[in-house]
């Protein structure tokens, strides 16, 4: 690729090999001799998010008076519960102070807050602190995952699933080139979820591969895995010698008794990592804070723990969250917190409730909505970009075409539940207007 550089000081770099010089305004072309990552080139189009956002901006420029709707991006819209956002801007006041002040902390985050994790997620599993890895974010963390599995591992996905695990691999180089027909990548078993098979694939005709990227309950379809279908996730990994990615972003929004993390399951400690957010439990989208857990039962083939490998990836890789981000964690752990925090997750529960009833009164079929904050809506026939566009132009509402989670979402659009309440009111109805 091309840089275009104003020169205003005349200055012509002089290389015949790699530079072209242009008589309009002194302005020099000039590119390196470093080739392009080949994995970066495989890559499909924008990052669905971004993408979303562009049109968007889009759309603003053409009704600059248009109140949008955004119900695409899962991100939390709702204040931060006073007793959080007290410990953090308390603990930034101390940073000011000789007594208060800390630099660098533990790579793996605050031995409290670890501890507070443990203690509040995986009580009675076995979980222990120094299993627990404090992060800057569930995505940050899949991403460091990926650099610990390395470039020759084989991965599965559920399809549809969030596209950080597919984009990630991609990047790492564990995939090849994508099939122009079906949208996939080869190298990647794709494990159908859809209505069919009520959003949990079937794992007699799943090949085996070194890593099985779930997630539960699931983004986009908001499906949470029973108990009895997780057993059996847990028991195909250790048949085929597998390790689990398992995303657990959602858990706190579970009502039906299924599992709220891998570890309820019996052997899932000798065979799984768990990745979690306080992003939508507290409202940290953009305050960062997650977690990962990897069990010291965890083993590769020659027996050396994973979670020693882990550690050097964080040590190297990252310099730990912040210590500001890590306070306000904590704080949403407290009594006082969890409940105050647990509140702002009924709140979109509630509004998922209002727009799972206004899809299906104008006939649709719309899954998920009950144990997760998003709805996985269905127009047969149709292309999800589609969708998308025309419930832009038409009512102002931002969705999320489902074709951008794979595949197996081309016929459907996600609808997040995040929102301020008199938006979700007036989202349905303006569909409602819509579809009637």
């Amino acid at each position: 690729m091309y840089n275009s550089i104003s020169n205003p000081c005349k200055t012509i770099l002089q290389n015949s090999a790699s530079t072209e010089t242009h008589d309009e305004g002194n302005v020099t072309d000039y590119r390196t001799k470093v080739a392009r990552n080949p994995s970066m080139e495989r890559l499909q189009n924008n990052y669905l998010f971004p993408e979303i956002f562009a049109r968007e901006s889009q759309h603003i420029k053409k009704y600059p008076n248009a109140k949008v709707i955004r119900l695409g991006v899962g991100d939390t819209t709702e204040p931060l519960p006073d007793v959080v956002a007290s410990s953090m801007a308390n603990y930034a006041h101390g940073l000011a102070t000789k007594t208060g002040y800390r630099g660098y902390g533990a790579e793996q985050g605050s031995e409290d807050l670890r501890k507070a994790i443990a203690e509040k997620f995986y009580k009675d599993m076995g979980i222990q602190d120094e299993e627990v890895f404090v992060s800057d974010g569930a995505q940050c963390d899949i991403s460091r995952l990926q650099l610990l599995f390395g470039s020759n591992m084989s991965i599965a996905v559920q399809d549809p699933s969030f596209p950080a695990y597919i984009d990630s691999s991609v990047i790492i180089g564990q995939t090849g080139d994508v099939e122009n027909e079906s949208g996939r990548y080869k190298n990647i078993e794709y494990m159908s979820c859809g209505p069919e098979n009520s959003f949990f694939p079937d794992l007699y005709k799943t090949a085996q591969t070194d890593i099985i990227f779930f997630c539960s309950p699931n983004n986009p379809t908001g499906h949470a895995a029973s108990r009895e279908q997780l057993e059996q996730v847990v028991r195909f990994a250790q048949e085929n010698g597998s390790i689990i990615v398992y995303d657990s972003a959602y858990a706190v929004y579970i009502t039906d008794g299924s599992p709220r993390s891998i570890y309820e399951i019996p052997g899932a400690k000798k065979v799984a990592i768990e990745v979690s957010s306080f992003s939508k439990i507290a409202g940290f989208t953009g305050v960062r804070l997650g977690w990962t857990v990897v069990p010291k039962e965890l083993m590769y083939s020659n027996g050396f723990p994973v979670i020693n490998d882990f550690k050097r990836i964080v040590c190297t890789c990252f310099n730990g969250a912040s210590r500001i981000a890590q306070a306000g964690g904590l704080a949403s752990l407290s009594e006082e917190g969890f409940k105050a925090v647990i509140s702002l997750v009924d709140h979109y529960k509630e509004n998922a409730e209002i727009l799972l009833e206004t899809f299906k009164s104008l006939g649709l079929r719309a899954y998920g909505g009950v144990n997760a904050p998003y709805l996985w809506v269905h127009f047969p026939g149709s292309n999800s970009w589609d969708v998308f566009n025309e419930i832009l132009e038409k009512t102002h509402i931002i969705t999320a075409p489902g074709i951008g989670f794979g595949p197996a979402g081309k016929e459907f659009i996600r609808v997040t539940a995040f929102g301020h309440r008199e938006n979700i009111l007036e989202a349905s109805e303006r569909l409602k207007s819509l579809l009637l």
